[in-house]
């Protein structure tokens, strides 16, 4: 489970009665795309072949662009995530991340689920005793790349919901 039980408002839109921008709303679909995108090789190394969570990335950008609806943006994370349902490991998780990226434009804080499962992604695709660090390597890496609009709340998103996120979050 990667979201909380009450909805923060800071990832409610103003118009559906929230706090959050439709300009931050985009920044934190393009940063669960990178975060994502960062992993994809893990999924794409296993089943070069089906494009579900490429394309549901490509989507989150093209939501951003305006060039699809939320629904189809939606839809696409969807697919991204029926391609992990028979794989383990890393490619499964790399599949989740870009399923969660996907998912952004219809619920804003799936960002964190993108980030999340990309960290699990990284833990996965390396021997048992280097995930940790690896995960914290993930985890520098999607934080260096957070626009100074969004930091922030992606950051205080990361401590309180740590917890259910596995606490792949730990510094």
């Amino acid at each position: 489970m990667i979201l909380p039980k009450v909805r923060d408002p800071r990832f409610v839109t103003i118009r559906r009665g929230g706090v959050l921008t439709d300009a931050d709303h985009r920044l934190l679909a393009l940063w669960a795309a990178a975060c994502a995108e960062h992993v994809l090789g893990l999924f794409e190394a296993a089943r070069p072949a089906d494009p579900r969570p490429r394309e549901a990335i490509e989507h989150a950008r093209a939501w951003v662009r305006g060039e699809v609806t939320m629904t189809r943006a939606r839809a696409a994370g969807g697919h991204a995530m029926g391609a992990a349902r028979d794989l383990r490991g890393a490619a499964r998780h790399a599949a989740y991340a870009a399923g969660q990226a996907g998912a952004v434009a219809h619920v804003a804080a799936h960002e964190l689920g993108a980030a999340a499962y990309a960290i699990k992604a990284a833990r996965a695709a390396v021997p048992k005793g280097e995930s940790e660090a690896a995960g914290r390597g993930e985890c520098r890496w999607q934080r260096e790349r957070l626009p100074e609009a969004i930091r922030e709340l992606v950051l205080d998103d990361q401590r309180l919901r740590n917890d259910i996120c596995w606490s792949v979050f730990d510094d």
